[in-house]
């Protein structure tokens, strides 16, 4: 009884809260799929405010207010475990009786802190509404349990921090790319992304909070993402190993180097435990790894991976090296951007390397460079090489070297190479 009076004092303040004010996004998400919507992604990306913009939408629709129920699974008051989250349905239908479930949109945010939530989420869909939308920050989970429990009822999307294009938008809307008088106040902002990234908190800060905030991200996800959920005893080896992971940002990433450098340390853990961390990190989405290409998905799964953090911001915050290591944020940035934009990227290395290629139904269509200049004439020559050797394996005709601010095309060996600044390339 305590707990369904709980819920009904949750439901009536999410109903009587005036619902904030959200930025657009670019991810658009769907009210009438009959579908269970699921967004995943990093904690502090803008979840949340998605369903809050969802909601947004239907009062606009004329739907009441009461017709909306909002969970967040993460409040401090709410102790549930699988079996009891009938509550929900009890408590909202004891405060309104003559309000049918099958006309309800149902909003369960960060649901992955209850066990056992899958069965209740699949029974409302089946039988109550098919209005679901749901929120959890960990993909491992979601996919993992989606797979078993509700297959083919859910469309699942990725919420990243904000693009640059989110960004512009937000801090310094009606820029024109275009405008020769905003180019300067464009690069100026790309700087500012590059080193503070997007998490949507972040861009409106005060300058000396940011770092601060962005390292309290970060131990939110060590402790409750990866401590508490995946039990670890060894919390300082499980620390070094983020810490090793965000430092790498735009590298290769070793375990068996880690496993190493922790033996050497006087750690005692298996290789097994570190390849259990590498797949626990990705999943609450601190990191992002990338395979070398190859033809064959065995080789490419097998080979030894890149890693990006997953904002380039909160890896400047966490890591001296890396903030201070422009090219790789720069790399790092577009990889994100890649990933944003729901491209399958991979890595090229034969016998040179290339960044990026961009693959589109098993053919690669685009392959890209990334170096903070090409003004140095050793540099240049390398990346033109690598780019044009892998556009030559894959008979693409062009490909792309992205910098701070060269701005050029030239022809190689029959290949257009577009060179051209961040900003520009990413709006």
């Amino acid at each position: 009884m305590e707990k369904k009076n709980l819920l009904k004092t949750m439901i009536i303040d999410s109903q009587s809260r005036i619902l904030p004010k959200v930025w657009a996004r670019d991810l658009s998400l769907p009210l009438e799929s009959e579908k269970i919507v699921t967004l995943s992604g990093v904690r502090r990306s803008g979840k949340t405010y998605h369903l809050f913009d969802l909601m947004t939408q239907l009062t606009a629709r004329g739907v009441p207010r009461n017709q909306i129920l909002y969970i967040n699974f993460e409040d401090e008051r709410l102790d549930l475990i699988g079996n009891e989250m009938d509550l929900i349905l009890q408590a909202y239908q004891e405060l309104y009786p003559d309000i049918r479930l099958s006309e309800c949109y149902f909003f369960f945010d960060e649901i992955q802190e209850v066990e056992g939530w899958e069965k209740f989420i699949d029974r409302i869909y089946a039988s109550v509404s098919p209005r679901v939308f749901i929120t959890g920050s960990n993909s491992k989970l979601l996919s993992k349990e989606i797979a078993s429990a509700l297959r083919g009822r859910t469309i699942t999307y990725e919420v990243y921090p904000l693009s640059f294009s989110e960004f512009v938008q937000v801090a310094r809307p009606g820029l024109n790319p275009n405008a020769s008088t905003d180019k300067a106040r464009l690069a100026a902002l790309f700087n500012r992304f590059l080193n503070e990234g997007g998490f949507p908190e972040i861009v409106t800060q005060q300058n000396d909070l940011k770092d601060r905030i962005l390292q309290e991200y970060f131990s939110v996800m060590l402790l409750r993402d990866l401590v508490e959920r995946y039990s670890v005893s060894q919390v300082a080896v499980l620390k070094y190993f983020c810490k090793r992971l965000i430092g790498a940002s735009a590298g290769e990433f070793s375990v068996n180097k880690i496993y190493n450098e922790l033996k050497s340390q006087g750690y005692s853990i298996s290789k097994d435990s570190l390849y259990a961390y590498r797949e626990n990190v990705e999943s609450i989405y601190l990191g992002r790894f990338i395979a070398k290409y190859s033809e064959s998905v065995v080789k490419s799964e097998g080979s030894l991976k890149k890693v990006y953090v997953i904002d380039q911001g909160l890896g400047a915050a966490l890591d001296f090296k890396l903030g201070e290591d422009k090219g790789r944020l720069l790399e790092t940035t577009i990889a994100l951007e890649l990933l944003k934009q729901g491209k399958q990227i991979n890595y090229y290395q034969e016998n040179v390397e290339c960044d990026f290629t961009v693959t589109d139904k098993n053919q690669v269509v685009e392959a890209m460079q990334v170096s903070l200049s090409v003004a140095d004439n050793k540099t240049r020559r390398r990346e033109i090489k690598g780019l044009t050797e892998c556009c030559k394996r894959f008979n693409l005709t062009e490909g792309t070297i992205v910098t701070i601010d060269n701005n050029e095309v030239i022809e190689v060996d029959g290949i257009k190479i577009y060179i051209v600044p961040a900003w520009k390339y990413l709006l």
